[in-house]
């Protein structure tokens, strides 16, 4: 669950993503196979997707350490070779991952137009600040995937890193978090942390990766569509004209021909309307302003009996914790939850949210007074 801090965001001066990820479509596209596997598998990639209007880069991974060692890695500077033939012949600009100075160093030699930090790179911030080093006084774009653990804080501070080495071309990747849980997803999307990147930092432009969440090609149209609905800034896509050979992570790659019809069948909504329909929707937030002022004072004086409930246990020696009372309160309160037409899920979380508060406080109670826990 994303760490809800105070808006403190010192990236002020980040390019607009228009000036430097240029689309003719409605909405920025970055397309390329998982893998660079050969010369004419790159070329016939960027040649199919240069017809696309709203393909603003081509993108490839030329070094893929697995993880196991067994697996294909990458074709390293080989596959720079074919890049630039790629970009020369095509016009498309080039991208590939980094997780190096040594990344760093040959990619630009190749005449590699934008960089991305991958997610395992992310997560180490020794990794980051030496590439961060190596990115010192360049021109150049750079992405920044999120971390594989659902840490917002970590994912602002790599990004943070290469402001401060001069990077201005900067944009975030949202390409889902692992988690523990049996979940359709190959990385579940947490929607809320891309959500809360933005909060924090409104400057740093949030790209959504469906290929790496899903980790299939059935889910990819769905999660595109919920990326633009939520305000995401482009789309990053696995392209390969033959996905079923692809040598990397071939059930999540698509035709150029299915990019194409992908695309087409996404929905570009406005983020606002008209005079009318904003003066509407401003009366409604009016009312969602007020319920939530109810529920906060709602919220307080349930606190304060906790409190009074607390020092009566306290009082009379009775255990913080009873697992009947606990059980009893779930079932009845699920049970209104799901007359009222409310999730149970989402009302079984927030419930668990209260009931741990109501515990830390009774500790409280129980820890000032110098008494043991009575547990």
């Amino acid at each position: 669950m994303a760490t809800f801090a105070p808006v403190n965001c010192e990236l002020e001066f980040i390019a607009p993503l228009s000036s430097w990820l240029v689309s003719q479509g409605s909405v920025p596209v970055i397309a390329g196979p998982c893998s660079a596997e050969s010369e004419m598998q790159v070329l016939d990639t960027a040649r199919a997707l240069a017809f696309n209007p709203s393909v603003a880069a081509f993108r490839a991974g030329v070094w893929k350490p697995r993880t196991r060692p067994s697996g294909f890695e990458g074709m390293g500077e080989d596959a720079l070779r074919w890049l630039k033939l790629a970009k020369d012949e095509t016009g498309l600009k080039t991208m590939v991952e980094v997780a190096s100075p040594l990344h760093v160093e040959l990619a630009l030699r190749y005449g590699v137009d934008m960089l991305w930090i991958g997610a395992r790179t992310t997560v180490n911030p020794f990794l980051v600040q030496e590439i961060a080093k190596s990115l010192e006084g360049l021109e150049v774009a750079l992405l920044v995937k999120n971390p594989v653990n659902p840490d917002p804080d970590l994912w602002l501070g790599a990004i943070e890193r290469f402001y401060q080495s001069g990077i201005r071309k900067l944009a975030a990747v949202h390409r889902g978090f692992s988690f523990y849980r049996k979940s359709p997803w190959r990385n579940a999307p947490m929607w809320e942390l891309p959500i809360e990147l933005k909060r924090r930092c409104p400057s740093i432009p949030v790209i959504t990766d469906p290929s790496h969440i899903c980790g299939n090609r059935t889910m990819l149209a769905s999660v595109a569509q919920k990326a633009l609905d939520l305000e995401m800034d482009g789309l990053m896509l696995e392209v390969h004209p033959h996905p079923a050979t692809a040598l990397t992570d071939k059930n999540q790659q698509i035709t150029p021909g299915e990019l194409s019809e992908l695309l087409a069948s996404l929905v570009v909504r406005r983020p606002s309307g008209d005079q009318r329909f904003e003066m509407h929707l401003e009366q409604m937030r009016s009312e969602i302003d007020r319920l939530d002022v109810e529920l906060m004072e709602i919220l307080a004086r349930r606190m304060e009996v906790i409190d009074e409930i607390g020092n009566y246990k306290l009082t009379n020696r009775i255990t913080i914790l009873q697992i009947d009372r606990w059980r009893e309160i779930l079932t009845d309160r699920l049970a209104r939850a799901e007359s009222l037409g409310l999730d149970r899920q989402f009302v079984a979380r927030l419930l668990e949210i209260v009931h741990n508060e109501s515990i830390r406080r009774q500790e409280l109670i129980l820890n000032q007074s110098g008494s043991a826990p009575l547990l």
